[in-house]
C-alpha cells in the first residue's frame, strides 16, 4: 500500500506570528537604513559572504575553486546561524537531510541526494560518511556532533569514493576543529533557550588558547549542556527529553622546525538523560495506536517508561605534516583512535502501558591511519596519493522485554536477547591527479582500490527467549531457552566471515571561463560496504543475518561555479545509477519489529541544485538555494510492498529518504548603531518535502517548513555579543523515524507507530565574550 493523505494547511500560532511580525518590521527598518550605509560592517552579512577554506580534495583551497558541489560553513557562519549541532542544518542545504534517527541520541541517519539510511542497527554502514579532523568515523551512533569551536563544516554532495573510500556513496560531512591561533584567544559563551513545553536548555561554552613558546601552542575547548526536557508526558505531566552533556577538546600543536608540524587532538564527551521519546500515531496501514493515539502533526506523547541513555566517547587524533622538497609537497600522516560505549532503555511501544521495552548495550572501538602525499610537478600536475588502514570492533547486546502489562508491570512476560560481535578490517590505496592543460582547462583523474574483511558472531533475538514467570510463554517458532543474567551472552546461532573489494575511479574536467567562474564535470563511483545484520528478529529460517552485498553508485555531475563582486552563484545537475541498493526493510513482527537488511533494487536518482549568496546592499545579504530530486526504481529484487509478488507495484514505490524538493531563502543585515556597535539581524525560511521512511512506503517523514531568525548586538570594542535567536519558529513536528508497529503484542492490542520526536520551536538568548 502506498500512503495517501490530505494536504496539511499550516496555521500560524500566535507566538510564531508575533515573532515573525516583529522580525519582519525590524528587517524592513534595517533594510532602509542599510541602503544609506556608507561602509559595510563586520557581522552576519559579512560572514555570509566569506569564502570558506575547505579540504574536500585533501588540500586546503577556497570552496569556489573546488570542482565539486559543496556546502561549506566557516566558524563565523556557524555562529551567525546559531548552529548548535549538525541536525540544525537538516533542512537548510539543497538535497541534504541531517536527521537524528531518535532511537538513541546522536545516531545519524544522514541522506544526500536521496541516498540515506533508516537504521539504528550498529554495524550498518552509512551512505554519508562523517570525517572528523581527517578521521573517518565508522559508527552511526554518537556522531551528531556539537559545532562549538569548529573551524568549518563541509558537506560534499555526491560519491567521494576516490579520496575518502567506502561508505560515502551519498557524500561526506567534514568537521574541522579549531587550532590554536598565533595570538592568545579567549571565548566564553552562555546561552539558554526554551520551547512551548518542558524546561529550559542551558549552555556554557568556552575556549582558550594560543602560543606557549616558539614551537608549542595549545587550545582547550569545553562545552556543557543541561536540557530539562522539551515535551510533556501526558501520562503524568512530567517533562521528557532531559539530557546533560559534557565535552572537552584539548589541542596541542608542535612545530619543531619550519617544515614539520604535529597536531595532537583529544576529545571526551559524556551524555546522560532520557531515552527516545516515541509518538504513537495512526500507522500507514490505518491502524491507530492502542490505548493512546495522537495527531502526527502535534507534540503529544504518553509513555510509561521514560527510559535512559548514558554514553561516553573518547577520541584521539595525531596528525603530522612534513613539507618536503620533492614536488614542493607535503607528507601527511593522520592516526585516529575512537572508543564509544553506550547503555540505554527505550519505550518502543510508545504507549502508557508496558508492551515493548528495549534495553541495549554497545561497545565500539576503531583505529585508523592514513599516510598521504600532495605535491605539484612542472607547475601543472597536482598529485595526491596515499594508503589507508582501518579496523573496528562492535560488541552489541539488545534485549526486548515484552508484554509486562500482563504481569501487572512486575516483569516482562517474555524476554528476548540478541546481538553479537562484528569485526571489520579495511585497507586501501588511492591516487588523484589534476593536470592543467593550460590556463583554461584542467583534467582530473583518480582511482582507489580497497579491500575489506568482516567477521560476524550473531545471536538472533528470535532464537533466544527467557522468563522466570510461573505462567506459560507464547509459542515462538525456532526460539530456544536462554537463561540470561544482565548483559550475559546467548550462544551464537550465526557465525560467518566475508570479504569484498572495490575499485572506485574518477574522471573529470574543469574549464575556467575567467578568474572567478568555471564549469566542471566528472564521472565518479562510490561503494558502500557489504556486511551483516546484528539485530536479527525474523522467525523465518531464510532470513539470515547476512551477508548482504556491497552497494555501488555511478555518478555523473555537471556544475557551474561563479564568484563576483556582490556574491556567488553555484549550480549542479547529477545523474546517479545505484546497483545492489542496500536497504533496511522495516516490518511489524511478533516481537515488535522485523528489520531485514537486503540488496533490494537497482535505481536511478537524478536532480538539480542551485545555491546563491548576493549582497543587495553593502549591509544586506540574501541567500537562496534549491534542490530537486527525481528518484525511481529501475528493477526491484525484493517484495517491498509485501503483497507476495515482485512486480510493477514495487517499482512504483518511492525511494526512502529521497525528498523531491528542498529550498531555502534568507536575509542577513547589519545596522550601525554609532558608538554603541552594530546590530545584525537574520531570518530564513527553509522547506523540505515529505519522504518515505519505510521501503513499503507505509511509514513516512513529514514535510518541513522551518523559520529561523535572530538578532545579534556587537559592541564596538569587539568583546561582547548579545544575541536573541529563534529556531523552528513555526513549531514544525519532525520525527526521526516512523517505524510501523504490529497490531498486537502477544494478543494485547498495539498498532500505531514508534516515531521519536525532535525538538519544536526554541527561542533563546546568548551572551558571548571574546578577549
Amino acid at each position: 500500500m502506498i500512503y495517501t493523505r490530505k494536504p496539511v494547511i499550516l496555521q500560524k500560532r500566535p507566538l510564531a506570528a508575533g515573532v515573525s511580525a516583529l522580525l519582519g518590521t525590524l528587517i524592513t527598518t534595517t533594510m532602509i537604513s542599510g541602503v544609506q550605509a556608507q561602509e559595510a560592517r563586520r557581522g552576519s552579512s559579512a560572514a555570509m559572504l566569506e569564502e570558506v577554506v575547505v579540504t574536500a580534495r585533501k588540500r586546503e583551497e577556497g570552496s569556489q575553486d573546488v570542482p565539486l558541489a559543496i556546502s561549506a560553513l566557516s566558524a563565523d557562519q556557524l555562529e551567525t546561524l546559531k548552529i548548535r549541532d549538525l541536525t540544525n542544518l537538516s533542512v537548510r542545504l539543497p538535497n541534504v537531510a541531517m536527521d537524528d534517527v531518535g532511537t538513541a541520541r546522536g545516531t545519524a541517519n544522514f541522506s544526500i541526494r536521496g541516498l540515506g539510511v533508516n537504521s539504528s542497527i550498529p554495524g550498518i554502514d552509512p551512505t554519508v560518511g562523517v570525517i572528523v579532523d581527517g578521521v573517518y568515523v565508522g559508527l552511526n551512533q554518537g556522531i551528531v556532533f556539537d559545532t562549538f569551536d569548529l573551524e568549518s563544516v563541509e558537506v560534499l554532495r555526491g560519491p567521494q569514493g576516490t579520496l575518502f573510500g567506502r561508505n560515502v556513496t551519498g557524500g561526506a560531512v567534514l568537521l574541522n576543529s579549531k587550532q590554536p591561533a598565533d595570538e592568545f584567544e579567549l571565548t566564553l559563551r552562555a546561552a539558554v533557550d526554551q520551547g512551548p513545553d518542558g524546561g529550559p536548555s542551558s549552555y556554557l561554552m568556552g575556549s582558550v588558547g594560543g602560543p606557549v613558546n616558539d614551537w608549542l601552542a595549545a587550545r582547550i575547548t569545553a562545552y556543557y549542556n543541561d536540557d530539562e526536557g522539551f515535551i510533556e508526558n501526558e501520562l503524568n505531566g512530567e517533562d521528557l527529553g532531559e539530557i546533560e552533556q559534557i565535552m572537552l577538546r584539548p589541542v596541542v600543536v608542535l612545530t619543531p622546525s619550519d617544515d614539520l608540524e604535529f597536531i595532537l587532538r583529544y576529545e571526551y564527551s559524556d551524555i546522560s538523560g532520557h531515552g527516545p521519546i516515541g509518538q504513537s500515531h495512526t500507522n500507514g496501514s490505518g491502524v491507530p495506536g492502542t490505548p493512546v493515539n495522537f495527531d502526527r502533526d502535534e507534540f503529544e506523547v504518553s509513555l510509561d517508561e521514560p527510559g535512559f541513555q548514558e554514553s561516553e566517547t573518547n577520541a584521539f587524533t595525531a596528525e603530522m605534516n612534513w613539507n618536503v622538497a620533492f614536488g614542493e609537497g607535503t607528507v601527511t600522516n593522520i592516526f585516529g583512535w575512537r572508543d564509544y560505549t553506550s547503555d540505554g532503555l527505550g519505550d518502543i511501544d510508545s504507549q502508557p502501558v508496558w508492551l515493548f521495552h528495549a534495553p541495549s548495550w554497545l561497545e565500539y572501538e576503531q583505529i585508523s591511519n592514513e599516510l598521504r602525499y600532495n605535491g605539484l610537478f612542472a607547475e601543472r600536475y597536482n598529485v595526491t596519493t596515499g594508503i589507508f588502514y582501518f579496523e573496528s570492533e562492535v560488541n552489541y547486546h539488545e534485549r526486548r522485554d515484552m508484554a509486562g502489562v500482563l504481569t501487572g508491570g512486575v516483569m516482562p512476560l517474555a524476554r528476548f536477547d540478541g546481538g553479537g560481535n562484528l569485526d571489520t578490517e579495511t585497507w586501501g590505496v588511492f591516487v588523484s591527479v589534476d593536470y592543467d592543460l593550460n590556463e583554461r582547462w584542467t583534467l582530473s583523474v583518480g582511482a582507489r582500490y580497497s579491500e575489506e574483511d568482516k567477521d560476524a558472531e550473531i545471536a538472533s533475538l528470535s532464537r533466544n527467549i527467557s522468563s522466570n514467570l510461573p505462567i506459560p510463554l507464547p509459542t515462538i517458532p525456532l526460539a530456544q531457552s536462554c537463561n540470561i543474567v544482565l548483559r550475559g551472552d546467548c550462544a551464537f546461532d550465526f557465525v560467518d566471515s566475508d570479504s569484498w573489494n572495490s575499485f572506485s575511479p574518477k574522471l573529470g574536467f574543469t574549464y575556467n571561463l575567467d578568474d572567478e567562474s568555471r564549469i566542471y564535470g566528472h564521472y565518479s563511483q562510490g561503494t558502500r560496504s557489504g556486511g551483516y545484520n546484528m539485530r536479527n528478529t525474523s522467525f523465518d529460517p531464510a532470513d539470515t543475518p547476512g551477508p548482504f552485498d556491497q552497494e555501488t553508485v555511478d555518478s555523473f555531475e555537471l556544475g557551474y561555479k561563479s564568484s563576483f563582486g556582490r556574491g556567488i552563484l553555484n549550480a549542479a545537475v547529477f545523474y546517479n545509477k545505484i546497483d545492489d541498493m542496500q536497504r533496511e526493510i522495516n516490518l511489524p513482527g511478533p516481537i515488535g519489529v522485523i528489520q531485514l537488511v537486503r540488496n533490494t533494487a537497482e535505481a536511478t536518482i537524478m536532480g538539480l541544485e542551485v545555491d546563491a549568496t548576493y549582497a543587495l546592499t553593502d549591509s544586506l545579504v540574501a541567500i537562496a538555494s534549491v534542490g530537486v530530486i527525481d528518484a525511481s526504481y529501475d528493477e526491484v529484487l525484493v517484495d517491498l510492498n509485501g503483497d507476495g509478488v515482485i512486480d510493477g507495484a514495487d517499482e512504483d514505490l518511492d525511494l526512502p529518504r529521497a525528498a523531491d524538493l528542498t529550498w531555502t531563502v534568507g536575509l542577513n543585515h547589519d545596522l550601525e548603531l554609532g558608538r554603541w556597535g552594530f546590530l545584525a539581524s537574520r531570518i530564513s525560511y527553509s522547506y523540505r518535502d515529505d519522504s518515505a521512511y519505510t521501503d513499503n512506503n507505509l511509514g513516512f517523514i513529514n514535510d518541513q517548513k522551518r523559520v529561523d531568525a535572530g538578532l545579534d548586538f556587537y559592541s564596538n570594542d569587539g568583546h561582547w555579543v548579545f544575541s536573541l535567536y529563534g529556531r523552528n519558529l513555526l513549531d514544525e513536528v519532525l520525527h526521526g523515524n516512523d517505524t510501523q508497529l504490529p497490531d498486537d503484542i502477544f494478543g494485547v492490542p498495539l498498532g500505531g507507530t514508534f516515531a521519536p520526536m525532535s525538538k519544536g520551536r526554541r527561542i533563546g538568548v546568548e551572551l558571548t565574550y571574546n578577549l
